[in-house]
């Protein structure tokens, strides 16, 4: 297994460690920033965004399309699904609709 696949898992790891609640999107994405042990400013410039908008979409302030979520994944090198599912399903959370989004690429 090469470095860079071990610290994703590594990343998906802590991040199922150290969050109590339900997996997010922003979860996720700092976990992964954490595990690849990047500095916010040099996550954001491989992310193609600003320091300050990565910060406010890790706060959960800010939050992103299903297309930037698959272009996220796609940049990372993660399942476009995951993130796009994640994604809906925080539009959904903020909603306040209690269902669970399942997606399957066609």
């Amino acid at each position: 297994m090469n470095t860079r696949r071990k610290r994703r898992g590594d990343a998906l790891s802590f991040l199922e460690k150290t969050t109590g609640g339900p997996l997010t999107f922003s979860k996720l994405i700092e976990a992964i920033r954490l595990g690849e042990e990047m500095s916010q400013a040099e996550f954001a410039r491989t992310l193609g965004v600003s320091r300050a908008h990565l910060c406010d979409i890790e706060k959960g302030r800010r939050f992103v399309s299903p297309e930037k979520g698959a272009e996220f994944a796609r940049i990372l090198g993660y399942s476009e699904e995951r993130f796009i599912k994640l994604v809906l399903q925080d539009q959904l959370r903020r909603a306040r609709l209690d269902y669970k989004i399942e997606i399957e690429a066609t």
